[in-house]
């Protein structure tokens, strides 16, 4: 998806009439510069929600042992997103989600030609007297712009049916759908009074999306209970343990367990969790018993001189003092 160029694809005026900046973006397929070069004005909008994306990755699994660690290539995250892991559908998820939502709100602020403010049906259980309009996040607009560009990726690649490259495929696409439904899923419907003095004579209601925090709890929750499957012969995919319950479209599949993320390997792009700061009294991932793989922590002391006791003197000055205090870092051996 060219995730790389974020700074490139916010800066507009690269992407001009006479601009080649399709053409230079690293990670694009042949058919997602046919669809960058027709909608030029989208480009900095799908490259803000994907950085978003991956910015979220970070901070959800920020006490995992694979942290989302972005490497300097192409695929953004390194060879492991050729294994078709749970962490792999995550990221596939996540980003899908930050492009879907990054386009829905650039057609509510009019930054793109193709699209505007949201034209969604009124809900029937709004009030009679509320006025269902004002401008709202086009989440329809949003959905389908990121379906053509992110999943065209998949649909133009030729697999041989019922082999692992298909079922990588068929897992991407329902990865992708998972991310986009999130969106839709999460929005509600926003009200507002308006009138003299706060009288609220005048209810307007609109669709608004969630905060991408929102999605990415609710997008994590879903990695906890992704569910393993696997490609049948006819090209489709089906449950790996007949036990499981069957997965539904907001779910997150995946064909192949995760590698060990304990230890640095080169080989796959996983730094491992040697040096990692992690938390003594935690019996979560975050805790240096699960972190550190059982191999121990290194305890370190340092001293924090930070500015305390601060008082406002009238006026205009303020006195503060230095306090000490030590404390401990424990790092994974």
């Amino acid at each position: 998806m060219g995730l790389l160029e974020f700074e490139e694809w916010s800066n507009q005026d690269l992407f001009s009439g006479r601009s080649r900046m399709c053409s230079k973006l690293h990670g694009l397929t042949p058919g997602q510069r046919r669809v960058c070069r027709r909608y030029q004005d989208h480009m900095p909008a799908v490259g803000a929600g994907a950085k978003q994306g991956i910015t979220e990755c970070q901070y959800q699994f920020r006490s995992r042992r694979w942290n989302c660690t972005v490497t300097g290539d192409e695929t953004v995250f390194g060879p492991l997103t050729l294994i078709a892991s749970r962490e792999t559908a995550f990221t596939n998820a996540i980003t899908s989600a930050g492009v879907s939502l990054a386009i829905s709100r650039a057609c509510r602020d009019g930054r793109l030609a193709s699209c505007g403010c949201s034209r969604a049906a009124r809900p029937k259980n709004l009030h009679d007297d509320w006025v269902w309009g004002g401008c709202g996040d086009n989440l329809q607009y949003g959905y389908k712009f990121t379906e053509g560009f992110v999943d065209i990726r998949e649909r133009e690649r030729k697999v041989k049916r019922g082999s692992r490259e298909q079922g990588r495929q068929l897992m991407n696409r329902h990865n992708n759908e998972a991310g986009r439904r999130a969106v839709i899923k999460k929005s509600r419907v926003t009200c507002k009074c308006h009138g003299v003095s706060g009288s609220c004579s005048l209810i307007t209601c609109w669709q608004q999306l969630p905060s991408f925090r929102e999605i990415g709890d609710y997008l994590r929750d879903k990695y906890e209970g992704a569910t393993e499957v696997k490609v049948s012969r006819r090209g489709k995919l089906r449950l790996g343990n007949p036990h499981y319950s069957l997965p539904t479209a907001n779910d997150l599949v995946y064909l192949e367990e995760s590698p060990n993320y304990c230890i640095r390997n080169e080989t796959l792009g996983s730094p491992g969790t040697t040096g990692r700061a992690c938390n003594r009294t935690s019996a979560g991932m975050d805790g240096c018993a699960l972190l550190c793989c059982g191999r121990g922590y290194n305890t370190k002391k340092i001293v924090i001189r930070e500015r305390c006791e601060c008082k406002f003197h009238w006026c205009c000055r303020v006195d503060c003092n230095t306090c000490v205090r030590t404390v401990e870092l424990y790092t994974c051996k």
